[in-house]
């Protein structure tokens, strides 16, 4: 495919065969003493080449200014194995913390669309890349979505009210109406009273972005790669000053009425795996904290 073509300069080229070691389909093999592209399964990973000691080699799908940043500039030295601080990552993971108190300052375009290039350097699966990203850059944006999602519940609410039918549903063994009944109505409920009364919001925690992370049909993961992205977004925002919270009702809602990302300009045959809510943080933390115990096994075959 001409998307996925591989072009390689035989002048610069010495024939270590690095890439042919490093391709992950068989595509490069060493043809009289040269690289050269004897298959047609690229990936379009990169792997050849950032291997290539020469620079003899260029991906035609890559395209070069998702790696060049609006607010800060990237290092392009490769880092090896072991070459960076564990603790000073292990740092970073452990303070970035789910936002729920934000200030009403905007967040510049040019972050959120750094971010987004922060996100697309995750792995995918296949190398496929076929994640999307839906930028909200102001509050008024925020809001709006606020209001499509804050619709949806209170049809569901409505719905989840009838006791009739919650039991019949159970009955039937469609007892998702009735375990939403219990576990969040009441919650919800709250919520939206409040979203109508005072204007508070419960939802989105007055956060003045959002990104929603989605993916093109076609990935063999789709919403393993969008989760991916969504954690280097995450812990790239908490770095550049912002904080975050991811918005797990909007991607249920969104899920269940299809017609609320279509109001926003998403096409339909996208999915919806990550919605998150970014701004500037009104709150100091004093410490990292811990986690629950986890089940951890081993199996030795």
């Amino acid at each position: 495919m001409e998307e996925n073509r591989i072009e390689i300069d035989r002048d610069l080229c010495d024939g270590c065969g690095l890439c042919v070691t490093v391709c992950p389909t068989g595509t490069i093999s060493l043809m009289e003493g040269k690289a050269a592209v004897s298959g047609e399964e690229s990936i379009s990973c990169g792997h050849c080449e950032a291997v290539c000691p020469q620079k003899a080699i260029r991906v035609m799908a890559i395209d070069e200014e998702m790696s060049r940043y609006k607010t800060f500039t990237m290092e392009k030295q490769w880092l090896p194995p072991g070459k960076y601080s564990t603790s000073v990552l292990v740092q970073l993971m452990a303070s970035r913390r789910s936002c729920r108190c934000f200030t009403n300052q905007s967040v510049d375009r040019a972050i959120l669309e750094d971010l987004v290039k922060i996100g697309i350097t995750a792995p995918s699966g296949t190398n496929s890349q076929s994640w999307t990203f839906t930028i909200m850059p102001t509050r008024k944006a925020v809001a709006s979505f606020a209001e499509y999602i804050a619709s949806y519940f209170g049809r569901l609410n409505t719905t989840a009210e009838k006791t009739m039918l919650r039991l019949f549903l159970k009955l039937t063994g469609k007892g998702e109406l009735d375990a939403y009944y219990r576990g969040y109505y009441r919650k919800v409920k709250k919520a939206l009273q409040e979203w109508h009364g005072s204007g508070k919001d419960r939802l989105f925690h007055g956060s003045t972005a959002a990104i929603i992370i989605g993916s093109r049909p076609g990935a063999s993961c789709p919403a393993e790669d969008a989760l991916l992205a969504t954690q280097n977004i995450l812990l790239a925002a908490h770095s550049m000053g912002l904080g975050s919270c991811l918005i797990g009702y909007a991607v249920a809602a969104m899920k269940k009425d299809a017609s609320i990302q279509q109001s926003i300009g998403i096409p339909s045959e996208e999915g919806i795996h990550a919605v998150i809510a970014l701004g500037y943080p009104d709150e100091v933390y004093q410490r990292v904290t811990g986690r629950k115990k986890v089940t951890q096994r081993y199996f030795e075959g």
